[in-house]
Formats: C-alpha cells, structure tokens, sequence
C-alpha cells in the first residue's frame, strides 16, 4: 500500500495549488482526480472556457459594431464559426489542463485517477472507470471536491434546451432567443456571449438587481451598459415554471406584483448558483461533519472536526472563487508545515468578466450602512478619462470608500474596461492598510484606466478630483 504525508481529493485550482504547495515544502504528496483532466470546474468547464468564449465574441461584438468608428471597412459580410469558436475555447483548455500535467510532474505529485472516498481518516479508496478500487494510506488529507451547478426543484434539466452552464459550453447552434434564469455572474457572462453573437437574450432575476452582492452602484451601472446591447431584464420576477416542447422552451414567471409573465425561447439556461459537491466521498467513514447546507465544516485553520483532514474551495462556506480555492490550498500546506499562515476574506476581490467588467474588494456601500459605520465616497467616471475616449470604453466608473475619519480605505468598487486586473491595486493598498489619500498621492501612468483610481482616491480625500 501507497503511503502520503498529504492526500488532496480533487484537482481544482484548490486542490492542485494545494498539491504543489505540500510537495515544495517536502511532503510526499498525491492528487486524486475522478475526470481524466486536471483542473476542476474552473479550468475545464468554468473560468478558462468561458472566457475564452467571452474573448472570441468580444472580437466580433468589436468587428460589427465598433470597427467603423475606428476607420476600419470590412467589405462583406461577417461571420461566424460557433464551431470554430468552440474549438479554440476546447484548445485553450486542453493547453491549460496539459499545464497542470507539467506542474504535477515538475513537483514530483502522484496523479491517481479515479473516484476518491474515505475507507476511514487515514485509508481514502481510488476507484477507477472500470470500478477497481487502490487503497492508499495518508497522514493528512485535504478535500477539494468543488462544486457543481445548483438548479430549482421543479426545474428538470435536459441538458439539450434546459442547461447549465456546462452545456452552454458547448452548444451547437447560436439560439434564437435565450432565457437566462439568474442574475448572477455565470448568468450574465454566458447570456453576454450570445447577445453578441445575436442570440436575443432576457435575463430573470428574483432579487430586484442583478449581481446583487456586489455594490449597488456597480448591479445599477451594469444594468444600463447591458441594456443598450439589447439584454432584457426581469428583475423581481419569481419563476415558478420550466416546460419544454420540441424546441422551444417556456419559463413562467411571477412578477412583485403577482402578476404571471410567460417568457419563451429556444434555450433556457439555468443558473442560480452552485452548491457542493460532495458525492462519492463517503465522508462519513471518516467521521466529517457536514452541514445543512452541504457544506464540509471547517474551523479557522480549515481543519473538520477529524483533526487530519481538512477542506478547501467550494466544498467549504466562503464564496465560491477559484482564487479563493488557491489561496485556502496554500494556507492548509502551510499550517500542515508548522507555519502560521492568513487569509483575509474580506479582501478576497470579486470579478465579473462581462464587458464593462465589474470588480470588487472589502465592503460595500449597503454593508457600511448596515453596520453604522461613517464613511466617505469618491467616485470618477470612466468616461472622464482620455484612454477610456481613445478606446471608445467609456461605461463605469471606480468608486472608493473610505473612512470617514482616519480615511483607511474600507471597499473598492469598480465597473469599466480591465477593472479585473485593476482591481489588484485596491488589493495591494488594502492589505497594507492604505488612505484614499496615500493612493491620491501614488503616480498613475498617463493616459491608463488605472488614473481613475487616482481620481476616485481623490474624490475621497477631499472632494478634489482633478478631471471631473
């Protein structure tokens, strides 16, 4: 029998980053993945392929719509290859998966394919396609099984017409009109895709915004900007009915009002959330308590109540971010070697990769109020910057708060062009602890989309913005 310092059980950005992260500080380590690639939701259905779909469309979007203002003529018609699109999203994949591969071997972690479940706290089964099962013992484990889509319980998936974001992946034609049932961040990505391939797209939403755990400001800016590429919204709407009939499918909605609504397309994407995913574990030969809710329970070190073993990513509470994931594997293999590792969860940034992106970091408006707490506000329009008029992105803004009387920042919140990776900045000032006036105070290359960080910092400080 195989014997292992540390046993990851699932290959996502959690468990992977949490292998490689055991294995450099000396643990002999192995990695069991039940599908033939590495990588989990995010690098094979989730994160990489459906940006890679965003970026394939951005390009069209860009080719019919906005290539004329920049003095670009193309004669004849555009068009386009879903199947091709398809492809390059599977190759974009296939590299990345293959890269996990490299790192695997690079660090000497065993890869064990199959299903991996508990025997008891120190004895985990792998059991592959063919139902032959390896017994494996191990001084720690980490679980890092993810998540996967969440649905309602009247809505039956067909997985043809009525899909997940998996299938959305992955389909062969562009629809007619596609229904999207939540407001969320899948839900807008993929529904933004194939808007701009030219599918009609209305999004129902329960809550009376979209993103709504994100800033106001930011679910309200969002709001607008897709509005004028044509996506429609119910918002507060209740769906109380999926039907499919050949190819069209019927969502039936209630609005606040009661009144009924009656949507229909030819796909309907499902997509209110995602939850736990803990089947095949057999977690309970292990003694791991898990939660009402389907979560593994973990305590501040991210240990279950079975001191050996601990849990990381989407199986645990904690939004469900792959960054998240990683940061929590290395946190666990650090602790595993006698270091005193930290995360901090309230600067764990969210990003929604629609175009205007959407970024976030610490808290929002709505929490400081909630909580009593005196703030200031600054905030600059995108569209008050020369790069974003060079570029033509002018929609969004950056908005800051910061106390109101030492002036630390307390929340970053962006909507705009590249916020997902500027949102880094308000990471870095945030984690040092930084004032809206230190980042006032901080050169910003001109012309960038980063100066409106500036601006807002500015705004903040003394109501003093430069350019607005």
């Amino acid at each position: 029998m195989n014997s292992y310092d540390v046993t990851i059980i699932g290959s996502g950005p959690g468990g992977y980053v949490a292998a490689i992260r055991c294995a450099q500080l000396g643990m002999k380590t192995a990695l069991i993945e039940k599908y033939s690639t590495l990588g989990g939701t995010c690098l094979n259905v989730g994160c990489i392929p459906s940006k890679a779909l965003l970026d394939s469309s951005h390009h069209y979007d860009d080719a019919i719509r906005h290539f004329e203002g920049h003095g670009i003529e193309i004669s004849g018609d555009v068009k386009i290859s879903l199947e091709k699109m398809i492809a390059r999203k599977d190759k974009v994949v296939e590299q990345t998966t293959a890269g996990i591969d490299f790192l695997m071997k690079k660090n000497k972690i065993d890869v064990l394919n199959g299903i991996g479940s508990f025997k008891d706290a120190t004895h985990i089964l792998v059991t592959n396609n063919e139902g032959v099962s390896e017994e494996i013992e191990t001084k720690n484990v980490i679980v890092a099984t993810g998540s996967k889509p969440s649905t309602l319980p009247f809505i039956k998936l067909d997985k043809e017409r009525i899909i997940t974001s998996t299938e959305a992946l992955k389909l062969k034609e562009i629809p007619k009109h596609l229904v999207v049932i939540g407001g969320g961040v899948i839900g807008l990505e993929l529904g933004q895709v194939y808007r701009r391939l030219g599918a009609d797209v209305s999004v129902i939403e329960y809550l009376d915004r979209i993103i709504p755990t994100m800033d106001k400001a930011q679910s309200k800016e969002l709001t607008k900007a897709l509005k004028k590429q044509g996506v429609k919204f119910y918002l507060s709407h209740k769906v109380s009915g999926v039907a499919r009939k050949g190819k069209e499918v019927t969502v039936t909605a209630t609005d606040k009002k009661d009144r009924e609504v009656t949507i229909t397309g030819d796909y309907c994407l499902v997509s209110v959330g995602r939850k736990p995913f803990t089947d095949g574990l057999n977690a309970e030969n292990a003694g791991i308590k898990i939660s009402e809710r389907g979560q593994i329970e973990v305590n501040d070190h991210l240990q279950t109540n079975i001191p050996n073993i601990y849990a990381i990513g989407d199986v645990i509470k904690g939004a469900m971010l792959a960054h998240k994931a990683e940061e929590e594997g290395v946190f666990v293999a650090e602790t595993l070697a006698g270091q005193k590792p930290h995360i901090d969860y309230n600067l764990i940034p969210g990003v929604v990769y629609t175009w205007p992106e959407v970024a976030s970091v610490g808290k929002t408006e709505e929490q400081l109020e909630e909580a009593g707490a005196k703030y200031k506000i600054g905030q600059f329009p995108m569209r008050a910057l020369g790069r974003a008029r060079a570029s033509g992105d002018i929609d969004g803004f950056v908005k800051i708060l910061s106390d109101a009387i030492t002036d630390e920042v307390l929340g970053v919140h962006m909507v705009g062009a590249r916020v997902a990776d500027l949102i880094a900045e308000a990471v870095v000032a945030m984690e040092f602890r930084a004032s809206a006036e230190d980042i006032s105070r901080m050169s910003h290359a001109h012309p960038t989309y980063a100066e409106a960080v500036k601006e807002a910092a500015l705004a903040a400080t003394d109501n003093r913005a430069l350019h607005s």
